[in-house]
């Protein structure tokens, strides 16, 4: 008499015939990374408006940047515009997009699943943040006022701090709201924070600049211009950006909708 065959445990490649983990999400980030470098708009948000704030303030030193090194102070706007811009107002209206054509649907349909497609648009952002930083250290230096090493390494890590928070947040309003909604609201939020948020101008020089330095923007720029100015992170204000982006990445996941 033969014994059974052992029944066969969970394939690590995930569904039968399915791609290795690393190799699905190696392509979800290349569709995200294609999408953004493949659209007019979304190079404009990431790439164009960061290089053209940064050149102008540089050497207008406009709007006052007050009692702060203009160039220092130029450097840290565009690189705290460029954040949001890549990874709340691109991700909002990308996600809401392709929930109303079905493709995100059709995605977490596949092996990628739904964490691989969280995770792909998280590694994308990374992967565009970093070349943001990297074009805008490049342009400071191309004007004559390069960043310090302590500086651009302070960047970085204030960087990545508010990518994980905006991120959060631009997966919460792009998975909950319609697409014609998101594209109105993601715009006129990034105006918002531009303009009263603390990106641009310090905080302290803005209305109601006792909240407006606890939300989101007002932390990611107040501690961009720390970096910049005092080649030093600014602990206090990255631990609230985590803070807020555990916030949002746990909501999102509650109320995501995926279609």
């Amino acid at each position: 008499m033969t014994s059974a065959a052992p029944a066969a445990g969970p394939s690590p490649r995930g569904p039968a015939g399915a791609a290795p983990a690393w190799r699905r999400l190696g392509a979800a980030v290349a569709w995200d990374l294609r999408t953004v470098l493949g659209n007019g708009e979304q190079l404009l948000v990431t790439a164009v408006i960061p290089v053209a704030l940064l050149v102008a303030v540089t050497l207008t030193e406009t709007p006052d940047p007050g009692p702060l090194p203009g160039p220092a102070a130029a450097l840290a706007a565009a690189v705290a515009v460029a954040v949001v811009s890549s990874s709340f107002t691109g991700q909002a209206i990308a996600l809401a997009f392709d929930r109303r054509s079905g493709l995100v649907r059709f995605l977490v349909s596949t092996p990628l699943g739904r964490p691989g497609v969280i995770a792909g648009r998280l590694v994308a952002v990374a992967v565009v943040v970093a070349g943001q930083l990297g074009l805008l250290l490049a342009t400071a230096a191309a004007l004559g006022e390069p960043a310090g090493g302590a500086a651009a390494a302070a960047l970085a890590v204030v960087s990545a701090c508010a990518a994980a928070a905006f991120t959060g947040l631009g997966l919460l309003l792009g998975g909950t709201v319609r697409a014609e909604g998101v594209l109105a609201v993601a715009n006129l939020l990034w105006l918002a924070m531009v303009a009263l948020g603390g990106l641009v101008v310090p905080v302290e020089r803005l209305p109601g600049a006792a909240v407006v330095g606890l939300l989101p923007p007002g932390l990611l720029g107040e501690a961009a211009r720390v970096a910049t100015v005092e080649g030093r992170v600014d602990a206090g204000a990255c631990l609230l950006l985590l803070g807020w982006a555990a916030l949002a990445g746990a909501l999102a996941a509650r109320w995501l909708r995926w279609r």
